[in-house]
């Protein structure tokens, strides 16, 4: 049918829209590339077949659509018109969801489930994915079946093209995108109604020519992709619109090959848009005539630069020219042309169809309407995003993208593809828009934005887009073509070892070379991804260079082994747990007690950064239990099988150190520098030494008598050991330096309480953690009694918790956060063990936490998350109870977690005999203000982090003192550190730093044979416990060590990530042995 008038059209449109009127429900099915990769086709066959089978034709349509937007959720479902939304929908679930259509009902638990309460959202529009965009363009994809135009002009398509034809005035159009303030969304951001003014008013002889460039080139991108696939008439509307106000008479749509179902949606369109005579000659009876042909793209990345796109199109090599002439003037045959984007022509009919004020209404001022970003990378919810210009990467983020996808913290996103820059995530308040994004030293580009954690490495990131660019460059500027080269051969040089700070500058020098020389727009940012890394990540890839270090564990020259350089002591996992498998266990302990002076107490409490870097865990599986298969090693090893080696020196050499506190970092650096020659004295405050390894942390966890038998192993003959001295009571650093003294080391931990900071915080009955876990370690005092509440989310709340459950006089225990539990710091097998001993949960944070529901409403105590405590109550001077408030999480706040945020009208009463606060702890270092050394606000000790020297010549600092509340195994390896420092300071070196080393594996140690059955897939074995009612009440350790078998088995699950070092080094050996003995033959 061909409609030969403007009012046969507005009778068609009638008809389409009275018949889209009907009652009855219909399920829409989104099948753009990600859904149909994602299984829509069987999906949408499934759904078909049941309402065919059900006999729900006449209740229940079937609509087929491009994409939503939810990429991550694909195969979804929405039910219209309830709004109903079903995400990554299972094909055996489409008969109960057709059934519970056809009713009117929904299937709730198939619908989206909040992440933090737990609750289904039924409706598409309350998911926050969907309620915080502003969907003009993407919306419309819901409305339309791309196979069928009907579908589109029923929802108003066409509507824009008709009214503007009805008015006959091409300069009203022309005005109408001039005043929208529509910038073309291809990159550059050039104000569109000012291009197509230029070509209005070029000569009109020969022909004008529109494009439609879809050459979408940006690596993660795919909006044009998805507006082709899912609304492609809109794209030709626009094009329609365009050629009308410019008198442009020929149109092309230049598509990539590598886009095969957005190239068949467009042609379905075209042939459409002719039949019904809204395209060819004499469009809808009004004697103007306009054409779009498809040209298919070979995907060179060039080709998304104009000039280059109008020589690929002419037939020849896409590469770029010089401008003038620009091709307003001079484009594809020497015709006036103007090529914009995708998504700027999708826009177009949407200004004319409700006008250039209200489009202009939304964004902001130079940046108005919206734009549609494909978010991916390391975030939660990926997919495209439609916002309003001027909407903060944050919103994006965290409100839209639902933050990071693990639980490493977001690092940066790249905007704007290989051409843009990345942005650190303090920045993350910065506007989208074309020029706040420039001054942040990258680009719009066509909308990419790519994700990135902790776990990615900038300087990863910046040689992967320069070789991308330099692959895509096409050649012709020499200062392009090899300036890109060496941009990547000196990233390759930095992230493999080779480096120095030379290569830094030249990366520098260089980029700022190609930017400032090059010919084309693509060539001129090709050196922005080198120059935003260099920008806002310089000191990262400095470290490369003088640390030969990558933060982030992903350049595999420098990382080596990942579980070995995870560890703050250096120790190799890979080799001790490979002896393990292979029954050589004292060589194992060797290798352990090598770098690690406690390896039985790291063995229980060390917090595994090994296992969280183990590539088994890393790559789908789960890691190698490396901790447990330590705890094996020196459960079967007497300590006396080490024995270190000391470096003697002469009475004359060895030197006096003073070490204050007993913790693990003091006594670490007092046994190092006893090996080094030098006679130590160590002054602990308590009566026992250990720090908090004795004081803070319960036995259940850390037997006392390994504790000190590791102690009576590292002081030896030149360590003396004084309790019971406090530093400002009984000695200060003065009367250290006047006894002989002549290095001091300050290592006192961290271990006073922080306060709430309400009204009658010091009643009786309230305790502060380390109060309360010191009085019951260290005294046998049991202060916990009646209704006790522990405040806060760390490992020293969820110890305090399960201490006091194991006291006399305890009723019942309740853990109170004010985050959510997938949020709180402690370690997650610290907490499920505080569960399983009678910590009750009662919040909806996700399914993987429901189980515990279900163990803690059976075990009695209770946890309370998103809650935070408002007002004490007091009774005769006791505690006796507290008011709370619910929270909700806000906006982002500077540790990567959402920020607590009251609500009103939650208020709640608990009634407590015990408080104990335990949100947070910091150095008690008041005294050492008058003693000459610099504190900061919180309490730590200002240091040099490189050489650990205080304000205060020949006194040093270290472990938690240093850097605030740390872990046990990071306080050793300060104290290693800290030892080799003052070494050198009392040899009197000029440079007091560690040297630089190499931390690849070394050692080739043969694999064992490998058995049937990938080892990937082998399930890790967890330690052994002892039985819960056997460890309510007491405190013997709850963790068991590993049998025989069980220790040789899981140690067969290593990937072995050294052998690619280790062979690699063997194999040159025994070929240089070869060689030298085929000379001496």
């Amino acid at each position: 049918m061909r409609l030969s008038s403007l009012d046969a059209f507005h009778r068609f449109q009638s008809s389409l829209s009275d018949a889209h009127d009907t009652k009855g429900a219909t399920i829409v099915i989104p099948a753009g590339t990600c859904g149909r990769a994602s299984g829509a086709d069987a999906l949408i066959r499934a759904v078909r077949e049941e309402v065919l089978r059900n006999g729900f034709a006449d209740q229940v349509r079937v609509r087929v659509t491009g994409c939503h937007g939810f990429c991550e959720m694909e195969p979804s479902l929405l039910i219209e018109p309830a709004g109903t939304f079903y995400p990554k929908v299972d094909v055996a679930d489409a008969e109960r969801i057709v059934k519970a259509t056809a009713r009117g009902e929904i299937v709730e638990e198939l619908v989206w489930l909040d992440p933090v309460s737990g609750k289904p959202v039924p409706r598409q529009n309350d998911v926050p994915f969907f309620s915080k965009q502003l969907r003009t363009i993407l919306s419309r994809n819901e409305l339309v079946d791309p196979l069928h135009v009907e579908t589109y002009i029923a929802h108003g398509g066409y509507a824009a093209l008709v009214k503007a034809l009805e008015m006959g005035d091409p300069n009203w159009v022309l005005q109408e995108i001039k005043a929208s303030g529509l910038r073309g969304r291809g990159g550059a951001g050039f104000p569109t109604g000012l291009k197509w003014e230029l070509l209005a008013k070029q000569p009109n002889d020969r022909g004008k020519y529109l494009v439609c460039n879809a050459d979408e080139g940006d690596p993660g991108a795919y909006m044009d992709r998805s507006v082709l696939e899912g609304n492609p008439h809109s794209i030709l509307e626009g094009m329609m619109l365009g050629a009308f106000a410019t008198g442009a008479t020929e149109g092309i749509m230049y598509i990539r090959n590598e886009y095969p179902l957005a190239i068949k949606h467009v042609l379905s369109a075209l042939e459409q848009a002719r039949e019904l005579g809204l395209l060819g000659q004499d469009i809808l009876g009004t004697g103007r005539a306009f054409d779009i042909q498809v040209i298919q793209g070979a995907g060179a990345f060039v080709c998304g630069e104009e000039t280059a796109l109008i020589h690929s199109i002419e037939g020849k090599m896409g590469e770029p020219r010089q401008r003038p002439p620009f091709p307003i003037q001079s484009g594809i045959n020497g015709r006036p042309t103007a090529i914009n984007n995708v998504e700027t022509w999708a826009n177009i009919p949407v200004i004319i169809a409700g006008g250039a004020k209200a489009f202009a209404q939304t964004g902001t001022p130079g940046n108005s309407g919206t734009k549609i970003f494909s978010l991916v990378g390391k975030i939660k919810n990926t997919g495209l995003v439609e916002v309003p210009m001027g909407t903060t990467i944050n919103t994006i983020v965290y409100e839209i993208g639902g933050g990071p996808a693990a639980k490493a913290r977001i690092k940066a996103v790249q905007t704007g593809g290989p051409s843009g820059g990345s942005i650190p995530a303090h920045m993350f308040d910065l506007p989208i828009d074309y020029d706040s994004l420039a001054k942040a030293g990258s680009i719009m580009g066509s909308g990419g934005m790519i994700v990135m954690d902790e776990n990615t490495c900038m300087v990863d990131i910046a040689k992967y887009f320069m070789g991308f660019l330099k692959s895509e460059s096409c050649g012709k500027c020499f200062t392009c073509r090899k300036g890109t080269q060496r941009m990547y051969e000196l990233l390759d040089d930095i992230s493999s070892g080779r480096g120095t700070l030379a290569h830094i500058n030249l990366l520098e020098e260089l980029a700022l070379t190609v930017r400032d020389t090059t010919m084309c727009g693509l060539g001129q940012t090709a050196a922005n991804p080198v120059l935003s890394m260099l920008r806002h990540f310089r000191e990262e890839c400095r470290r490369h260079v003088t640390e030969k270090r990558c933060d982030a564990f992903v350049c595999g020259e420098l990382v080596g082994a990942a579980c070995q350089m995870a560890c703050p002591l250096e120790t190799p996992p890979w080799r001790y747990v490979a002896l393990i498998e292979k029954g050589r266990y004292e060589e194992a302990y060797q290798v352990i007690r090598d770098a690690n002076p406690f390896p039985a107490v790291s063995a229980r409490v060390c917090d595994r950064k090994c296992e969280r870097r183990c590539k088994l865990g890393t790559t789908g599986g789960e890691p190698v239990a490396i901790r447990a298969l330590k705890r094996f090693v020196t459960d079967r090893i007497d300590t006396s099988a080490y024995r270190p080696v000391s470096r003697p020196l002469g009475e004359d050499q060895a030197a006096n150190v003073a070490v204050v506190g007993a913790g693990p970092a003091g006594l670490s650096a007092a046994h190092y520098l006893s090996l080094l020659g030098h006679n130590v004295t160590v002054f602990e405050a308590e009566k026992t030494p250990g720090g908090m390894l004795t004081s803070c942390i319960p036995a259940y966890r850390l037997p006392r008598d390994i504790v000190h038998q590791e102690i009576e192993t590292l002081t030896g003959d030149s360590v003396t050991l004084k309790c019971g001295v406090t530093l400002g009571r009984d000695m200060t650093i003065d009367s250290l330096f006047e006894e002989g003294f002549q290095a001091v080391f300050l290592a006192m931990g961290a271990d006073k309480s922080w306060h709430l900071g309400l009204e009658g915080e010091h009643l009786d009955g309230i305790h502060s953690s380390m109060a309360f876990l010191k009085a019951f370690n260290l005294n046998g005092e049991e202060l916990a009694h009646g209704r006790v509440a522990i405040i806060g989310g760390g490992n020293s709340a969820v110890d305090a918790a399960r201490v006091a459950i194991r006291q006399k006089g305890v009723e019942s225990v309740t853990l109170l956060y004010r985050r959510t539990c997938g949020e709180m710091p402690a370690y997650a097998e610290e907490v499920d063990a505080a569960i399983e001993e009678g910590i009750r949960l009662e919040t909806l944070v996700s399914p993987v936490r429901i189980r515990y529901i279900d163990t803690a409403m059976k075990e009695g105590v209770q946890v309370e998350t998103l809650v935070h405590p408002v007002k004490i109550y007091a009774q005769d001077g006791q505690l006796s109870g507290i008011d709370c408030v619910r929270n909700t999480l806000g906006d982002i706040d500077a540790s990567g977690r959402g920020r607590p945020v009251p609500l009103p009208g939650t208020e709640f009463h608990l009634p407590l005999d015990t408080l104990i606060v335990a949100i947070g702890e910091r150095p008690d270092s008041e005294c050492l203000a008058g003693m000459g050394i610099n504190i900061e606000k919180d309490g730590r000790v200002a240091v040099d982090p490189d050489t650990l020297c205080t304000s205060r010549p020949g006194v040093f600092a270290g472990g938690d003192l240093a850097t605030g509340p740390n872990t046990v195994v990071d306080a050793i390896a300060a104290g290693r550190k800290a030892a080799g420092i003052i070494d050198r300071y009392l040899r009197g070196a000029d440079d007091l730093r560690e040297p630089v080393h190499s931390n690849l594996p070394r050692g080739f140690l043969e694999p064992s044979a490998v058995e049937a059955g990938p080892t990937e897939t082998a399930e890790r074995i967890e330690p052994p416990t002892i039985p819960l009612d056997a460890r309510k009440d007491c405190f013997a350790e709850v963790e068991m060590a590993y049998d025989e078998a069980t220790a040789r088995r899981e140690a067969h699950r290593c990937l072995r990530c050294d052998l690619r070092f280790t062979r690699m080094k063997d194999d040159v050996s025994s070929a240089a042995c070869a060689g030298a003995e085929r000379e001496r033959v």
